[in-house]
């Protein structure tokens, strides 16, 4: 068992990595919410076919009652509508200030099921259970929770910490190829922004069963990176912005392909390009730099480079929660392993942006 813990005063939890671990849930879970009668799972309707029989065996022997929230597969559904659905299918259940939700699931299944938990009841407790590698390394630790508006991504959330993650490396085996490798564009970026032996040791894996024979040492490093960071700065106003390297050009490149074409990983390779190249430009990275990330990315089978209108960047830009003002934080790197934000004008970024690109 490897075990991490996110020591928040007050908020502490622990991050389990382990195979074998989802059938271990039962007692896992009674050990941290030893009051808790009930268990709202929510789930989609991809991962609850595959898993959630077997973690409910866990939970019921340990003397849980689950009720199961099964949503569409997709970031369609992190949405207000089905936030308010599982208000009311929560309240239906008789779910109780002393009892909790269970994510288990992908990133739109944490974020939606952890705002869920934090606004019902004005919160009760939330268990993480991510069964996708982007939700391992990324969205299940932290404590950002949300759902999406008309206006674009995150837009209404809360930070909401969880009670537990659960980690279990098995889960990763039933992900199609094309939704793992976009996962490890996440793993690529602490390397980039924290840890560049890191980043060569993945460089030095680019297939996917050289990454899953090490994948407990990719996820622990991984995790660890982001809990030191979210230890100094939980409320994403200093050092955990550097967890948003390529995310700005990112979020353009979601937008572009209408959050259908290019998914959340592919758009964050292509900006972590985009962010290294904009590096090169201002005098902040070295050159050799953009090249070293794109032979990363591209072994990986992902994009470095994906076409983006003027307007959707900035649209994306408009509504990056980094800006303050007329301003936005751009976050580059001055080497391989380190990250520095640098305070632009929206404007100059855009015009930076047609010239670079």
């Amino acid at each position: 068992m490897n075990t991490l813990t996110v020591a928040l005063p007050g908020r502490e939890y622990d991050i389990l990595i382990e195979r074998g671990l989802l059938a271990q849930a039962g007692e896992r879970l009674r050990a941290v919410l030893p009051r808790a009668r009930k268990l709202a799972v929510v789930t989609d309707t991809t991962v609850g076919p595959l898993y959630y029989n077997r973690v409910k065996a866990g939970l019921e022997s340990a003397g849980f009652e689950c009720r199961l929230f099964a949503v569409p597969a997709g970031e369609d559904s992190k949405n207000p509508s089905q936030l308010a659905a599982l208000w009311e299918g929560f309240m239906d259940f008789g779910l109780t200030r002393t009892d909790g939700v269970v994510a288990l699931g992908g990133g739109v299944v944490g974020d939606l099921a952890g705002f869920a938990a934090a606004t019902i009841l004005r919160g009760v407790a939330f268990v993480q259970i991510p069964t996708t590698l982007l939700a391992q390394v990324d969205s299940s630790v932290g404590g950002k929770v949300a759902v999406d508006l008309a206006h674009g991504k995150n837009l209404a959330g809360a930070f909401y910490q969880p009670r537990l993650v659960l980690m279990d490396p098995d889960a990763l085996d039933t992900l199609p190829l094309p939704v793992f490798m976009a996962g490890m564009a996440e793993v690529v970026k602490y390397g980039c922004i924290w840890d560049g032996g890191f980043f060569d040791f993945l460089a030095a894996r680019p297939s996917r069963q050289a990454l899953m024979a090490d994948i407990e040492h990719i996820l622990y490093t991984c995790c660890d990176i982001k809990r030191q960071v979210v230890m100094e700065d939980e409320l994403d106003t200093g050092l955990r912005m550097i967890l948003n390297f390529g995310h700005t050009l990112g979020h353009a490149y979601e937008l572009a392909g209408r959050y259908i074409e290019w998914s959340h990983g592919e758009a964050v390779a292509a900006g972590m390009c985009a962010a290294a190249r904009l590096g090169v430009k201002l005098g902040v990275t070295p050159a050799g730099t953009p090249e070293a990330i794109e032979n990363a990315l591209s072994a990986l089978g992902l994009p470095i480079a994906i076409p983006c209108s003027r307007e959707d960047r900035a649209a994306a830009i408009g509504l990056d929660k980094k800006s303050a003002g007329a301003d936005i934080t751009l976050i580059l790197l001055d080497k391989t392993g380190h990250a520095v934000p640098r305070k632009l004008p929206r404007k100059d970024l855009l015009e930076l942006l047609e010239e670079t690109l």
